[in-house]
């Protein structure tokens, strides 16, 4: 009745606090558990530290990552550092889950409602901030969401039986969606402008403040999309990598309603969209709306 969980993730910063820097890391290495249906129960720090800088400045990411695997019920364990020419952090998370409730990336029925408990857009309002345009209420919300954890969200969906589910990362929204639909052999059809976006991505997006990542996603999936008519910039913030992004939960429209008015009692701290539908298997993936 009991089945392990392994997941490993780090990367360079990409805010300038270390503090919240560590936050972000870990809550972006805690999220593969909870997007499997488990809880994390020990993680290990993965650090790389050039030796120029201040020691000080090391502490504070192991504080805002120590902090979050806390907030997670997790128990920090130890780890390893090397030097490095860069800073680099992550963790190294066990978490289990009974055999018979992991979630599953694929398995997606026709007539599913497609639900995200994050809005997107974090790699765009990056972008911006290190272009010195990104509005102070931009960067706020990006690094809230950014370091919040996908904990309320799994704890409010697994209430319900879950056709799919996987957490929105490196990949971008569509990205996520085309790996989903092909492994449950579906279509997805997403309603463009019903998608939650990070304040001011979109206007971000239109003045091309968009990440390398996003055009290497757009390439690689491209053809299995149908986006007959959906502006440009929707089409980038679809595929903008993702940090620490949300949950995207395939589940009957019969529980959509209840598992809505549970995201609310949550007291969520981003915000969770209805985003499309299932359909099936048709000569695209993923249609967009």
């Amino acid at each position: 009745d009991i089945a392990m969980i392994q997941t490993v993730d780090f990367f360079t910063p990409i805010v300038d606090d270390p503090y919240m820097f560590g936050q972000i890391a870990a809550a972006n290495s805690l999220s593969d558990v909870w997007a499997m249906g488990g809880e994390p129960a020990v993680a290990l720090n993965i650090v790389g530290f050039p030796n120029c800088l201040d020691p000080a400045i090391l502490g504070d990411i192991l504080a805002g990552g120590a902090d979050k695997v806390k907030e997670a019920g997790a128990v920090l364990v130890g780890g390893h550092s090397v030097q490095d020419d860069e800073p680099k952090y992550g963790l190294c998370v066990s978490g289990f889950v009974h055999p018979d409730r992991i979630f599953k990336n694929y398995g997606c029925r026709p007539g599913d409602v497609l639900v995200l408990t994050k809005q997107i857009g974090s790699g765009i309002v990056n972008t911006a901030i290190k272009a010195d345009f990104a509005s102070p209420a931009a960067i706020r919300e990006a690094q809230m969401v950014m370091a919040s954890l996908n904990k309320k969200g799994k704890q409010v969906v697994e209430k319900y039986h879950v056709s799919a589910c996987t957490d929105i990362t490196g990949f971008g929204l569509l990205g996520h969606c085309v790996e989903m639909a092909s492994a449950s052999e579906v279509t997805f059809e997403l309603k463009v402008k019903d998608i939650a976006y990070l304040a001011d991505a979109i206007d971000y997006a239109k003045m091309g403040l968009v990440p390398a990542g996003a055009y290497k996603n757009r390439r690689y999936s491209i053809s299995q999309i149908e986006a007959d008519n959906v502006e440009e910039h929707y089409l980038d913030l679809l595929y903008d990598p993702q940090t620490s992004g949300g949950l995207l939960i395939s589940v009957s429209p019969g529980n959509l309603e209840e598992m809505l008015a549970d995201f609310e009692k949550a007291g969520m701290d981003t915000t969770v969209s209805v985003i499309g539908r299932v359909s099936e298997k048709s000569d695209k993936l993923i249609r967009l709306r």
